[in-house]
């Protein structure tokens, strides 16, 4: 039985086609008195970004874990609950008839 989970209802797409950067475009100029260090505000937008990104991408994942694993817990109930009948129905068959053997033994003449 294998079942394809469904797609996600909202599926992240590419809107934007990005070009690659030339080691030219990225030389940064030593900032002037008064102007602000662009490499360093980069920097920290990248950094809070990736925090961002980490909070959401972690969010995501646990929902999608939990959302998995139920699915397939669901899933598996009704065949687990029929290997548990039929281990349940051996082992009280077993204890009856080991029960029965030690009652005949005990009224055997000896």
């Amino acid at each position: 039985m294998n079942r394809t989970p469904p797609s996600p209802r909202f599926v992240p797409t590419l809107t934007e086609i990005v070009q690659p950067v030339r080691a030219q475009d990225l030389a940064v100029d030593t900032p002037g008195p008064g102007e602000p260090d662009m490499k360093n505000l980069q920097e920290q937008m990248v950094h809070r970004v990736m925090q961002r990104v980490d909070l959401t991408l972690d969010r995501l994942l646990r929902e999608t874990v939990g959302r998995l694993v139920l699915e397939h817990t669901q899933a598996l109930a009704p065949s687990l609950r029929d290997e548990i009948e039929i281990v349940v129905r051996q082992s009280v068959n077993q204890a009856f008839e080991q029960e029965l053997a030690s009652q005949w033994s005990e009224r055997q003449p000896t």
